[in-house]
């Protein structure tokens, strides 16, 4: 059973950052085979993609929205994603999750590409 644990989420000023992170843990799958990806859900809206990772950590690719101030990182010894957040605005308000592409060496970004989720962090922007 794959388990996801994010952490670092909390209350920060407009143009401030954060650093989240997204442990994964459990089972016998190779995380190094597999794209990680960030979502985040805001109330009443649906669960978005932010960014994604691939396997090797040499490929990412972001949500128009983040592109150029978010930065995904991964640390495969350490079995751990991580997600640099710069320059946020209100509009980053809202629960962020890590999640694992359902399938190995794949680039996945819907929501229905990833398996395995974390429980979320919130992250609260205010202006």
């Amino acid at each position: 059973q794959v388990q996801l644990v994010e952490s670092g989420g909390g209350l920060v000023q407009a143009g401030g950052s954060l650093r989240l992170s997204c442990a994964a843990s459990g089972g016998t799958f190779s995380f190094s085979s597999y794209t990680m990806g960030w979502f985040r859900q805001a109330p009443g809206q649906e669960r978005e993609f932010v960014g994604a990772i691939n396997w090797s950590g040499v490929a990412t690719y972001y949500a128009h929205s983040v592109k150029g101030r978010f930065t995904i990182s991964r640390d495969n010894a350490k079995r751990t994603v991580y997600l640099q957040m710069n320059a946020m605005t209100p509009d980053d308000t809202a629960v962020y999750y890590c999640a694992r592409d359902r399938t190995t060496y794949n680039l996945g970004q819907k929501p229905t590409d990833f398996d395995s989720w974390g429980q979320g962090t919130q992250v609260t922007v205010s202006s």
